[in-house]
């Protein structure tokens, strides 16, 4: 900057910090910089008059009043009704696989067979074990009653040659004689039946015997314990398996009836439990790909306790399920109607939009120039929202091309897209 003050011969330009322009030159240069700032200034100024002139193209729908219900709205999360984890009872080589993964089994249907030749094996022992022991028991029953009618002789000539040892008849070793034969008698009476009781407890043990070996054949066929869906199967054919090992063979699933579990706000938890007093409480579940199809159960299942974490009870709603749409572990959206209100006030939900003050709706006047007003909203169901202050039944409101729109512009009305929007030309 010093250098240019040096070369400029005139003070006050020196001060200014510039060279002269000369003559035409400058004064046309001085045109063209002044001449584009003014310019711009009177375009943004007619292009502004020109939007507040110019109609925007909008949709727009009516503000009705109609009859609402009052809905707690949470993600739930589908469970099976009930779930079986399918282990073998017992040990060996799988024989037979008679499902494929997938599949909806009824119950008592043939699912595996594991070989049950050891085990008809071991049926077969037991079955000869009890059959020895009961030949015995008779055999001992048998003994029992002979010795026993030899017992009752040898009795009798006992008191009989007493009476005569008595009178003198007979020797006092010939009524010795007699005498210990019958007391022999008695004791192997007495063996008799030790003898007796023990064939009958063996008969006992090898009927435990025979109905165990039975049992463990029977654990050799497996079958569905319930009506279901099966999952992945663990196990193939000719793999040895053990008894109660992990993981098991395979899943079900009984899919209908299904469940699904949900937590909604602590607030709600008195208007339902008074519903279900009164009566069965509806669910609908929709699955988020398919909000237009929904599933209707019944809420079943109310939490003994309120989180206090979250503030939130769990409820539980059955499902007939009848077409399968929904599957164990999908989440779906769940509504439960809780009661209704009356005369609310209702607009689509495009016609809310979201400004610093929070929400607002552009309201089309009778001249076709719109207003942003406030708006309170409340609850939404299915596409449109609930107004509760902001707005009166039969205003007009815009539900699309809102982003042409500011306070006082024209509009023009198209064609509405359903519900209860306007339409015009």
């Amino acid at each position: 900057m010093k250098s240019l003050f040096l070369v400029t011969p005139e003070p006050r330009r020196q001060w200014l910090g510039i060279r002269p322009l000369a003559g035409a030159r400058g004064l046309l240069l001085a045109s063209l910089v002044s001449f584009p700032a003014c310019s711009g200034n009177r375009a943004s100024a007619t292009t502004e008059q020109a939007a507040l002139h110019e109609a925007a193209p909008v949709t727009v729908a009516t503000v009705i009043q109609k009859t609402v219900p009052v809905e707690a709205r949470a993600i739930g999360n589908v469970e099976a009704y009930s779930t079986v984890s399918v282990k073998a009872l017992t040990g060996g080589e799988l024989m037979k696989v008679y499902f494929k993964e997938g599949q909806e089994v009824r119950k008592g249907e043939l699912l595996f067979q594991i070989d049950p030749r050891p085990f008809e094996s071991e049926l077969r022992r037991a079955e000869g074990n009890l059959a020895k022991d009961t030949a015995q028991a008779k055999q001992a029953e048998a003994n029992l009653a002979r010795d026993m009618a030899q017992a009752k002789n040898a009795e009798m000539q006992a008191r009989r040659y007493a009476d005569l040892f008595k009178e003198g008849v007979v020797a006092r070793e010939l009524f010795d004689q007699f005498r210990t034969n019958s007391d022999a008698l008695e004791a192997t009476i007495q063996a008799d039946k030790a003898s007796l009781e023990y064939s009958s407890a063996a008969i006992r043990s090898d009927k435990a015997a025979v109905e165990n070996a039975k049992l463990q054949l029977g654990y050799c066929t497996i079958r569905s314990p319930m009506e279901g869906r099966t999952g992945n199967l663990i196990v193939h054919q000719g793999n040895i398996i053990k008894a109660n090992e992990n993981p098991p063979l395979v899943v079900i699933n009984q899919i209908q009836p299904i469940f699904v579990t949900f937590s909604v706000p602590e607030q709600y938890l008195t208007e339902i439990k008074s519903r279900m007093a009164a009566g069965r409480l509806e669910v609908k579940a929709m699955i988020p790909q398919e909000e237009g199809r929904s599933a209707q159960g019944t809420l079943t299942f109310v939490d003994n306790m309120v989180d206090s974490t979250t503030g939130t009870i769990r409820l539980k709603g059955t499902f007939s399920n009848q077409e399968k749409r929904l599957w164990p572990g999908q989440f779906v959206n769940v509504v439960v109607t809780l009661s209704k209100q009356a005369n609310a006030m209702v607009v689509p939900s495009r016609a809310i939009q979201t400004g610093q003050n929070g929400q607002y709706v552009f309201v089309v006047g009778p001249d076709l120039r719109v207003e942003s007003r406030p708006v309170v909203i409340g609850t939404s169901l299915s596409g449109e929202i609930v107004i509760e202050r902001g707005l009166k039944p039969g205003e007009t409101v815009v539900t699309d091309g809102q982003l042409r729109l500011a306070p006082g512009v024209k509009v023009e009305v198209k064609k509405g897209l359903g519900g209860n929007e306007k339409k015009g030309s």
